[in-house]
Parts: C-alpha cells; structure tokens; sequence
C-alpha cells in the first residue's frame, strides 16, 4: 500500500468537491481522507494501491461539475497512519 498526499487549488470549495473525492475514492476502493483548508484548497490523502491511485489522480483533475481545479500537487509516500475509510474531514 502506497500514500499519496495533495492540494487541489482553483475554485474546489463550496461546489461539492470534497463528495465528488469521497465518492470517487470509494469508487477506487481508496482510504484516507479530504477537507477544505482555509486558504481555499483542498487538502487530501489518500491510500491504496499504485494503480489505483494513479487513476484516482485523473479524477481529482477532473474534478465536480461545478469545480475548475487549477491544479494538483501530488507527494507520494508510505503509509504514516492507516486509514479504514475515506472520510471528509470538517
């Protein structure tokens, strides 16, 4: 299992984001969490294997209907602290 965190900027709070990364997490059968951070940006960590993971980062570019995701930094890491689901954090 890998750990991957990220920060997705651009216009990704109050335009259900944070469901659209649950659900696609969960989708993925991804771990972790998300929550909006008060810059604006959305923090997220996710875990899971490498593939999926890989695929999980297209959908973050992606992004809800009403999202324009500027972009995404993603750092890839071990596995700090295991996740048994993938929550959004308030």
């Amino acid at each position: 299992m890998v750990e991957m965190s990220c920060v997705i900027t651009g216009k990704v709070q109050g335009v259900a984001y944070r469901t659209y990364a649950q659900d696609s997490a969960t989708e993925l059968g991804l771990v972790g969490y998300v929550k909006n951070m008060s810059d604006g940006s959305v923090q997220l960590v996710a875990q899971g294997k490498p593939e999926e993971l890989k695929s999980f980062v297209e959908y973050l570019h992606e992004g809800s209907l009403m999202s324009v995701v500027a972009g995404v930094a993603v750092d890839w890491g071990s596995v700090r602290k295991q996740y048994s689901e993938f929550s959004i954090l308030y």
